[in-house]
């Protein structure tokens, strides 16, 4: 088992990956990198075997995809991953390890947002997009950290081998972030310098695809760890929206006897009904959850 392997996932990153590698490797000598290609059509794998790192392949496209195979072939006392392009200088890596190694911490965040990252990126809606996202993770499941999706970050192996990837792609930063607070492990933030990408380096994000992704992820991993309040909402939608079709409907019962708007009458039903149903199936996913938690927690006693 390595002490520190530091993961660096990559699709044509011939441009920095050798840099990468040299700068790591001179901040953490005592790490092992692993460089796992994601069908690189450039040379990244070949540049990174000289450079002295250990190559391996994942074959199914994406960021998501690469990491499970990660997290699923390495055994490391402490996991840094950081991206292949050069935008995350190596001088906080040795902090964001020692902070893993002395039980400090099960993930540590490099945070971008609080130190160049608005000033350096000049893609303007990838600054509104961590803006959004931050705000919504912060707001639903009552946190406060300041870097939903950075690429640089620092693991526990009990994060590492109890973490269940379910993205695919670009998202995966997110879903780790909201697994780490849903479970209670113990999350730390350093900020770090962000630095744009070298002339040369071409970003794989798109910009409106992956952030819809992303939105998608925020609101299923909503849905899958927090449903009562998720089918609670839907509910007071649907309760609100029956509300406006019957208030009148009762208003002119009361006032005359009669009933002349049946269809509004029966649309407002199925509504309260339908609330109603999504309020109870909150309850009982919510029960459900509970136990998938505890049994987390015993599994989590298994893997110390």
């Amino acid at each position: 088992m390595d002490k520190i392997a530091i993961l660096i996932p990559c699709y044509n990153e011939s441009v920095t990956i050798k840099k990468v590698i040299e700068d790591y490797h001179k901040a953490v000598p005592e790490a092992v990198i692993y460089v796992y290609d994601n069908n690189s059509t450039d040379g990244t794998d070949e540049i990174a075997r000289k450079a002295g790192a250990i190559v391996r392949y994942e074959y199914r496209q994406g960021k998501g995809n690469v990491i499970r195979s990660m997290f699923r072939d390495v055994e490391a006392e402490c996991y840094l991953m950081i991206d292949g392009d050069d935008t995350y200088p190596a001088e906080s890596a040795r902090e964001m390890c020692s902070l893993i190694l002395e039980g400090k911490a099960d993930m540590v965040i490099g945070d971008r947002l609080s130190s160049t990252y608005f000033t350096e990126n000049k893609r303007m809606f990838h600054n509104t997009g961590n803006r959004v996202v931050r705000g919504l993770i912060n707001r639903l499941f009552h946190s406060q950290v300041k870097d939903i999706m950075t690429g640089y970050r620092a693991f526990s192996r009990l994060f590492v081998k109890s973490f269940p990837v379910l993205s695919k792609g670009f998202e995966i930063e997110t879903e780790m972030t909201i697994h780490a607070l849903d479970k209670n492990f113990l999350i730390r933030e350093i900020p770090v310098d962000y630095r744009d990408r070298p002339e040369g380096s071409v970003s794989k994000l798109n910009t409106v695809s992956d952030g819809i992704k992303v939105l998608k992820t925020v609101s299923t991993l909503f849905k899958d760890y927090k449903p009562f309040c998720f089918f609670s909402v839907l509910a007071v939608c649907l309760w609100l929206f029956a509300a406006v079709l019957l208030i009148p409907v009762f208003q002119n019962y009361f006032a005359t006897g009669l009933v002349p708007r049946f269809p509004s009458l029966i649309v407002g039903g199925f509504a309260v009904l339908t609330g109603m149903l999504l309020w109870v199936c909150g309850i009982i996913l919510q029960v459900v959850i509970k136990k998938n938690r505890q049994q987390y927690e015993l599994m989590l006693n298994l893997l110390k």
